[in-house]
């Protein structure tokens, strides 16, 4: 089947419509020309795995990273900069009902500041597009930086050394699994953390990390595919540390932090000016993101999140910056009265806001509320339920995510008169 691609769907791939069929074609651009041979349907959708782009469009600019069309990890490198903005502008546009601009970046290449690498029989590097079981084996990653390159080279020569056991994906089997780099893009400090199965690690691992910061190693005791796990041990510090603005931020192994160190001053920022009053709740508070950051401005803020580790993080960054704020552990379906803040801030994962609080907001009504979100589905159908006793006072969307489909966004709702 051969055709022109005509729109990115809100995955960031190509749509090529024949008849009533639509086939979505990853790492296409509109105006390209592409030759289908084969295609499978995933998630009521028609995705095609065996294609050629014959024709390129005039749109199009070489993608940095060599990898570019295999690894999962990035979708948009081959779309100008200026038009992943506006497909991201597009997006939310569509699924929220309301134009929204989306501010860019700053660093589109170098931006990350945490990449999980796979270490498995198949390769080092990221996962195969389309696939759990495959790896695409790669030197540097060029959304992390220069680093990832000296971190994986160090990697090889010590697995050429000591000849550890590499991790057999599906069999549960093998030694070595992940190794996941953690930088501070403002600070420079260097976490390494390796991610193994139970056994030994060589007395000598730390050595061939020197230059790190911070070095972990972490044991996954599970059959579970995931870049994280005990802390077995750990050598030189403790945690590192990033810098947004005026504030500092430890980072451990096991914390969730924004990827984009960049991106997210721009996002602090545009959720601060959108705060209202003096008191604030900062529901799922994680590390303390953004309830230090806005104590660092003399509010008064409570925080409230459901990991007693992110918890305890918030409140070691509320020491370090000297500020006056408190973190607790607690539910998003337990919150008290929330008529008494002025504003709150609700960062939830990409499930969204659960339902009891959705009501809880509707009857407390407190005056101000800062929805901060990485899924806009999810968002807009929150928001369709809000709606019953809010409006919509202004959104904007931040681009943490450069060459993929993802976007932030920041909704600031006011009660209804």
């Amino acid at each position: 089947m051969r055709g022109v691609i005509e729109e990115l769907d809100a995955d960031g791939m190509g749509v090529l419509k024949a008849g009533r069929r639509e086939i979505h074609i990853p790492f296409t651009s509109p105006g390209d020309v592409v030759e289908v041979k084969r295609w499978r349907r995933r998630k009521r959708k028609l995705i095609a795995v065996d294609f050629e782009v014959v024709q390129p469009s005039d749109e199009r600019v070489e993608p940095r990273c060599p990898h570019f069309g295999t690894c999962g990890g990035c979708l948009l490198q081959h779309l100008p900069y200026g038009r992943q903005i506006e497909f991201k502008e597009d997006k939310l546009s569509r699924i929220l009902g309301m134009s929204v601009n989306v501010k860019p970046s700053p660093v589109i290449y170098g931006h990350r500041n945490r990449i999980d690498v796979v270490i498995s029989t198949k390769g080092i590097g990221f996962r195969k597009r389309g696939t759990w079981w495959d790896v695409v084996d790669i030197e540097e990653c060029p959304v992390f930086g220069k680093t990832s390159a000296k971190v994986l080279r160090s990697l090889r020569e010590f697995i050429g050394d000591h000849k550890p056991g590499l991790y057999e994906i599906g069999k549960n089997e093998g030694f070595l699994r992940y190794i996941v780099m953690r930088e501070g893009k403002f600070t420079g400090e260097l976490m390494v953390n390796l991610v193994t199965s139970e056994g030994t690690l060589p007395e000598d691992f730390p050595s061939y990390f020197d230059y790190a910061d911070s070095i972990y190693w972490s044991v996954n005791r599970t059959k579970s595919d995931v870049s994280y796990g005990e802390i077995e041990k750990f050598w030189k510090l403790e945690f590192t540390r990033e810098r947004l603005g005026d504030v500092v931020y430890l980072i451990h192994p096991n914390s969730f932090f924004q990827t984009n160190s960049h991106s997210a001053v721009i996002l602090l920022e545009e959720v601060s000016k959108r705060v209202d009053g003096e008191r604030v709740l900062d529901l799922y508070s994680g590390v303390g993101t953004f309830g230090v950051y806005l104590a660092k401005r003399g509010l008064n803020v409570e925080g409230i999140e459901a990991n007693p580790f992110a918890v305890e993080m918030a409140n070691r960054n509320v020491e370090i910056n000297g500020v006056d704020a408190t973190f607790r552990v607690g539910s998003d379906r337990g919150v008290g009265d929330l008529s008494g803040y002025d504003t709150v801030v609700l960062d939830p994962p990409r499930s969204g806001l659960h339902p009891k609080l959705i009501k809880k907001i509707l009857k407390d009504k407190p005056e101000s509320i800062v929805y901060v979100s990485c899924n806009p589905n999810t968002l807009a159908e929150n928001l369709g339920k809000l709606s019953e006793g809010y409006s919509v006072e202004d959104a904007v969307g931040i681009d943490m995510f450069p060459h993929t489909p993802h976007v932030e966004t920041v909704v600031k709702l006011k009660p209804k008169v």
